[in-house]
């Protein structure tokens, strides 16, 4: 039960801070900084106690990998989407108001940048948070929270810089995104974490 709450609470904030700055539209380079920053300090204060996934895609990742027990991967998936709902009421609640959805232009581009960067950020993930190379590592939390902030800033105007199915929904419910098109960013984040961990195994085939 620990391992789950500790999921809940650290996608809790991960999804508030991006509502928190993305619906007022706070300008410049603020909202990428943010969400980096949390994702970040998050997964420091969580990473001991539930491997610090917030994320779908990154528990599917951990699971390929060999990292995640099975037994946990739905209830992780149910904490995280919780934590993403929960969140995104709060931010409603905090801000006073909702977003206006982004329109999805191009499903291709947006499927593209959501794959490459979930990918890149679960592939962060299993080097640093899981590899044996690293063990014991003490900048494992800062490489994923600037894989996120550097998404969130290549390509968060194509595909919205989400990169986690939970994040999805939380955002649809704060209407930064549509609930008719969040599938594409769904699909592509759960393929981007298949995408990762299969190729982490290809490459450390003797990291067990």
């Amino acid at each position: 039960m620990r391992k789950y709450i500790a999921e809940f609470i650290g996608t809790f904030f991960l999804v508030l801070t991006i509502g928190c700055t993305v619906i007022p539209k706070t300008p410049g380079v603020i909202p990428p900084l943010a969400i980096g920053a949390v994702l970040m300090v998050m997964i420091y204060a969580a990473g001991h106690i539930s491997g610090a996934h917030f994320n779908p895609a990154v528990t599917l990742a951990a699971w390929i990998r060999g990292r995640c027990e099975t037994k946990d991967v739905l209830p992780y998936w149910v904490a995280q989407v919780l934590a993403g709902i929960v969140a995104a009421l709060v931010a409603v609640f905090l801000v006073g108001e909702r977003g206006t959805p982004n329109e999805v232009k191009s499903v291709h581009a947006v499927f593209v940048a959501e794959f490459l960067f979930t990918f890149a950020l679960a592939y962060v993930v299993l080097n640093t948070a899981t590899a044996k190379g690293t063990s014991g590592n003490s900048f494992y939390g800062l490489a994923i929270g600037m894989t996120v902030m550097a998404g969130a800033f290549a390509v968060g105007s194509i595909g919205s810089g989400a990169f986690n199915p939970a994040v999805v929904i939380g955002v649809a419910l704060m209407k930064i995104l549509s609930f008719s098109q969040i599938w594409v960013h769904i699909v592509a984040d759960l393929a981007g974490g298949l995408g990762a961990g299969l190729v982490f195994k290809f490459l450390n085939p003797d990291d067990k």
